[in-house]
């Protein structure tokens, strides 16, 4: 921690706007307060992640009151602590993310590692032990609904504070007037910084709340000599003699600020209405913490970064889709004289198939190709196979929501182009060691693996699975949810099986025009997608 002294110079709850006595109230702690010139005009909403619907209130001054996740209403006035009792230093972490940036169009929804740059901002703060609630202001029903997944509250930033020339500080000075409670320390967190570690957000809170200083903002150490070009455009030294070039051990240390986050007294932000204030000081951060995205040069570098550097030990989803050429396979096939192929696979992921299909976790192969051969492995694993499909994201959705999963918890496996649609689709997109470096660059996960030599064997290992799942139990056999002629297909008995009735009407019948609409490069054949039994499985914590 660098300290500067005396320098001059942003478990979730529903919000609504405050009450207009809250000035008052401030007052009376002897916190000055500064109201933004928007809370007495403008109509409040504020929306809980557990996707209740939002309480819409308009400034009165009557005792606000808030939506529990449950949808009940509980009075929500602050309350007073007692004389002499401690403060609990609570702390709130505020995320401006708009939806109009220009350099790169919703920026914040961008993908790093497979983890939107604004759910990795959520990430950390919420990995901070001392940040009690992370809330997300925004003008964006994408970014709104990207930040509810991620589990932080969200605040609806008006539109008079949502353009280009808004400043940050408006955002954290109007959320803090939606809160129903009142934080002592609020950290002002960007979505830009695409590295943020939760335990330099932890030193920064704790030298704040130990009062040792107002604020304290993240920097990188920083060696170089700085120039501008005066009114002649003439160069001229910044912070240095132009004559005198001293070792880099010989220089003080001076810093750059990473943009990552700022850890500031609530009170003194509202009172100066800037984020810079009081006795400032710094939590020097290291290098690789300190990129920050402006344009897609910067996107490229931190996701070739986070490709090398981030590994996961455990993908906690729900259920596990593959491609099948050079996922199962290694990409190659044998050609006999007559033009036949053949394809080598690993007996390794049969294994580890079985092992998550006994458990109960449901599981696809959706692919391309048309050569028979892939639905031919896929009954021998027992898992649902869609193939001959130019669409992926179109199926998998549409496999995803006949099995009523949440997306954000499922997890595809893939290795070329073709699969960067289907990456788009699912939370935990996973890519096999030799795959294609845009789908390197775009997965959350990188497989240690190549395919077909035990790739799929190593992601079914990473899949956790209850211990109460790990027992053996009969799996029904496969059946197809469409024949080729677009209608519901049989089971061996000729009768529709029990546990699919209802399942195209209510979930596929929008992508059932997929399966005719086909072109195969087979004659007389047409994609096919068959699907299990469903089994009940337990609902698992995702661990980013």
């Amino acid at each position: 921690m660098t300290y500067e002294p005396n320098a001059t110079a942003q478990t979730p709850d529903a919000c609504t706007a405050v009450a207009a006595d809250q000035a008052d109230q401030a007052a009376e702690r002897t916190t000055p307060t500064v109201a933004p010139t928007t809370a007495a005009t403008t109509t409040q909403t504020t929306t809980a992640p557990t996707g209740t619907a939002p309480t819409t209130t308009a400034p009165t001054e009557t005792t606000p009151t808030a939506t529990s996740p449950t949808g009940s209403t509980a009075n929500t006035a602050p309350t007073p602590a007692p004389t002499g009792a401690p403060d609990s230093h609570r702390t709130v972490a505020i995320i401006p993310a708009r939806g109009g940036s220009k350099g790169i169009p919703l920026k914040n929804l961008q993908k790093v590692a497979g983890i939107s740059l604004l759910a990795r901002a959520i990430n950390a703060a919420q990995a901070s032990p001392s940040i009690d609630r992370v809330i997300v202001s925004t003008d964006h029903d994408g970014i709104a609904a990207e930040a509810q997944r991620a589990g932080a509250e969200v605040a609806h930033r008006p539109a008079e504070i949502a353009g280009d020339t808004a400043t940050s500080e408006s955002a954290l000075i109007h959320t803090l007037s939606t809160l129903d409670e009142d934080f002592d320390i609020t950290v002002f967190m960007q979505c830009t910084s695409p590295f943020i570690d939760s335990a330099s957000i932890e030193n920064a809170v704790r030298t704040v709340r130990d009062d040792d200083a107002d604020v304290v903002f993240s920097a990188v150490e920083d060696h170089s000599f700085l120039w501008r070009l005066g009114d002649d455009t003439q160069a001229v030294a910044v912070g240095h003699e132009a004559s005198f070039r001293p070792r880099r051990q010989d220089r003080a240390k001076h810093f750059n600020e990473t943009g990552a986050f700022y850890v500031m007294r609530t009170s003194g932000l509202l009172e100066h209405e800037h984020r810079f204030f009081g006795r400032i000081g710094i939590e020097e951060v290291p290098p690789e913490h300190a990129r920050e995205i402006d344009d897609m040069s910067d996107l490229s570098l931190v996701r070739a970064i986070a490709s090398t550097q981030e590994t996961a030990q455990v993908i906690d989803v729900d259920a596990l889709v593959t491609d099948f050429d050079g996922v199962h396979t290694d990409d190659g096939a044998y050609v006999d004289e007559d033009g036949n192929e053949q394809v080598r696979v690993h007996r390794g992921d049969g294994m580890g198939v079985s092992r998550l299909v006994k458990s109960g976790v449901p599981m696809m192969i959706l692919s391309k190709e048309r050569n028979p051969v892939v639905t031919r492995r896929a009954e021998k694993l027992g898992v649902d196979v869609a193939q001959g499909i130019d669409n992926k994201a179109s199926i998998l959705d549409a496999w995803i929501t006949a099995n009523d999963l949440d997306p954000a918890r499922v997890a595809y496996v893939g290795n070329d182009i073709n699969d960067l649609e289907a990456f788009d689709v699912v939370g935990w997109p996973v890519a096999v060691a030799d795959a294609h470096p845009r789908v390197l660059a775009a997965a959350r996960v990188i497989l240690d693996r190549p395919g077909g030599r035990g790739a799929v064997r190593e992601v079914c290992d990473l899949i956790p699975i209850p211990a109460e799942a790990a027992e053996p139990f009969p799996i029904s056999t496969l059946t197809s949810l469409w024949s080729s002629t677009g209608h519901p297909s049989t089971s061996a008995a000729g009768h529709q099986p029990e546990h699919l009735v209802g399942h195209r009407s209510a979930a596929m019948s929008d992508h059932a025009s997929v399966f005719p609409d086909q072109q195969p490069s087979v004659p007389r054949q047409q994609p096919q997608f068959t699907h299990r039994a469903e089994i009940s499985r337990a609902n698992r914590k995702q661990v980013s």
